[in-house]
């Protein structure tokens, strides 16, 4: 039997070298501020004299986020992507000059729920559009280069932005990104003008801007709640998420039904598992081993190169199934985690960091790209958007509970037992991960 070798990717081709180029700018992006606000944070704080508000800048931004994705997936589901997109984008501009323009710590707060709102039409309209522009053979080479998109924020954002915060003004953080965003938004305009008429009709979703709005809250709350031991507040959050998780998740996602419900919780468990454990890697290094807080990046360096380097090679590897690859992206994530646990002791190897943790960053290369493309496979035209959201929401639902939970551990104990404990768990949820997905994704091709 002939076998025939798979169409190259067009993704450069060159009508779509520009779409592309585009997409992949607006993501970079999106994540250069996630990277960049974090190492400029302190400098603003304390010139805005908000220390006592340090947390709120983030948690504004994570609620207005998780809420435009609702909305976002709901506007792309009955419009198309195109409304979502340009929405997208003149919120996250507006949020980037008012920022930037900041005298006060309200204002800077204004100027991140501006973002935020802006970040969460984008991703979603994004994978719609993603959905009508390139065919689905093309789909995971775009779920690849997606992922790479974080890698050079992820090497050289904090660097860039400390500088720029040290020798010109923490403000350049954000006002340097508005020319770039424009540049993104004017290179996906051909893709836009060519989107064929939306004509699918969505089905009735009752009570989705409330549950919207408690679930921003109730993550928010989830989050602090537990980095502060706030133990009515958790209570507060959990009333908040449950009847609005219904309403914005798949049903049967949290019982891990077949399909598609047990695709959307494995970008959940994904990364959870994942992000609670590299919060803490760089404390670790510090504290226990001594190393500095340049050494102690090393091993999230290396991670991010991983986990662009498995994305692209699992993009270039059409014939291999999608299930196939996120089981084997969670055995690699659970193996890199576990092992990780080795450097919590002060006799541990911790040189060795960097290698155990760039195979935990191969295994959510691997996974997460494949993640985004059977989730895709399984939308019709009519669900694109709400998937896409579920999928966010997931995300940072499961980030925010994980790391909450981490930041409880390591502070209740001494840090080497907190970080043990820590990372053995995580280590189990990711096997778990594993044992729910692989085969019972395959389902969702046939849903």
């Amino acid at each position: 039997m002939t076998v025939t070798a798979p169409a190259p990717s067009r993704l450069w081709s060159p009508d779509r070298r520009w779409p592309t180029t585009g997409i992949l700018l607006l993501v970079t992006l999106l994540a250069f501020e996630v990277m960049g606000v974090s190492t400029a944070m302190p400098t603003m704080v304390r010139e805005l004299r908000g220390e006592a508000l340090y947390a709120w800048p983030f948690l504004a931004n994570l609620a207005a986020s998780v809420i435009a994705t609702v909305f976002s997936g709901r506007l792309s589901d009955r419009r198309g992507p195109k409304p979502a997109v340009l929405i997208g984008v003149v919120l996250f501009l507006a949020g980037l000059v008012v920022a930037g323009a900041a005298q006060t710590m309200t204002t800077l707060l204004v100027g991140r729920v501006l973002q935020g709102f802006g970040a969460g039409f984008l991703i979603v309209a994004v994978y719609v559009l993603i959905a009508l522009a390139y065919s689905e053979e093309d789909r995971p080479a775009v779920f690849g280069a997606l992922s790479s998109a974080w890698v050079i924020p992820s090497l050289v954002g904090p660097a860039v932005a400390g500088w720029a915060t040290e020798h010109l003004s923490w403000r350049w953080v954000f006002l340097a990104v508005v020319p770039l965003i424009l540049l993104g938004s004017v290179l996906l305009v051909p893709v836009l003008k060519k989107l064929p008429p939306h004509g699918a009709t969505p089905p009735q979703r009752r009570h989705l801007p409330a549950a919207a709005v408690a679930v921003g809250a109730g993550v928010v709350g989830l989050s602090w709640a537990l980095q502060h031991r706030t133990w009515w507040l958790l209570a507060v959050a959990v009333l908040l998420l449950a009847p609005a998780l219904r309403v914005l998740l798949p049903k049967g996602t949290l019982l891990a039904r077949r399909g598609l419900p047990v695709t959307i919780l494995a970008r959940g468990l994904l990364a959870g598992s994942f992000f609670a454990v590299e919060g803490f890697i760089p404390l670790t290094l510090t504290v226990v081993h001594g190393y500095s807080p340049l050494e102690a990046g090393i091993p999230l360096t290396l991670s991010a190169l991983g986990w662009a380097g498995a994305s692209m090679w699992a993009s270039r590897h059409p014939e291999i199934e999608r299930h196939t690859l996120v089981r084997a992206g969670f055995l690699f994530s659970a193996t890199g985690i576990a092992a990780v646990t080795l450097i919590a002791p002060s006799w541990g190897p911790a040189w060795l960091t960097p290698v155990l943790w760039g195979v935990a960053g191969a295994g959510m290369g691997m996974a997460t790209s494949s993640v985004g493309v059977l989730m895709m496979a399984a939308s019709p035209e009519a669900d694109r958007g709400f998937n896409s959201a579920a999928l966010q929401i997931s995300d940072m639902l499961f980030s925010a509970t994980m790391i909450g939970i981490g930041g409880v551990l390591v502070v209740a104990t001494a840090p080497t037992a907190g970080v043990v404990a820590l990372n053995l768990s995580m280590a189990v949820l990711a096997v778990v991960g594993a044992v729910l997905t692989g085969p019972r994704m395959r389902a969702t091709l046939e849903s």
